[in-house]
């Protein structure tokens, strides 16, 4: 797996046979902003075999970028991609956070989702809270809901799967689209 900072990612793309450009974030979040050459793929449905089935069909040699919001799961993406036989990935530093920072064009929409790692913080958070507050005022049985959190959280850091952000990627605000609208997470 190589990272490549986006300025290298939009030399690239100037070129006569630029990489595929794939998106692995949540359908809300490539909704809100994507850089304009993006696919979005999100990283939980994420299949790597076909993808190369496609690009040996067709003949397709260029690599593939791989991009989230600002790394990490570009990061697990391009682990896939690797698991499955294909070394050729770009991992785009700083994601589409980066690109938009630079002045990059991007395409806008109406809606404003939080970033999914943001999302993951809030939640997080507010377990561990509920936990020491249920604890304090309720039944001290309660901190063990702060534990469990806490295990979950080392559980993810050792191995690369946050179970958590599985479920809060499914949650119909980062689904996109008109079933979305009006939901707590649309900002």
């Amino acid at each position: 797996m190589k990272t490549i900072p986006v300025n290298e990612l939009k030399t690239l793309l100037g070129r006569t046979l630029p990489p595929r450009v794939i998106d692995v974030r949540t359908p809300a979040e490539f909704e809100a902003i994507h850089v304009p050459e993006a696919q979005l793929t999100p990283l939980d449905t994420l299949d790597c075999a076909s993808i190369l089935a496609e690009r040996e069909k067709s003949g397709d040699v260029s690599p593939i970028a791989i991009l989230c919001h600002s790394g990490g799961r570009a990061k697990q993406a391009a682990k896939k991609f690797a698991a499955a036989g294909f070394q050729d990935c770009l991992v785009v530093e700083g994601g589409t956070q980066a690109w938009a920072d630079e002045g990059y064009p991007v395409v806008r929409g109406e809606r404003r989702v939080l970033p999914l790692d943001r999302q993951l913080q809030i939640v997080i958070g507010l377990l561990v809270l509920t936990g020491v507050l249920l604890s304090q005022f309720l039944n001290s049985a309660w901190i063990w809901l702060s534990g469990f959190v806490g295990c979950g959280m080392i559980f993810a850091g050792l191995s690369g799967i946050c179970l958590m952000r599985s479920l809060i990627a499914k949650m119909p605000w980062n689904q996109g689209g008109a079933k979305s609208a009006g939901t707590c997470c649309g900002i």
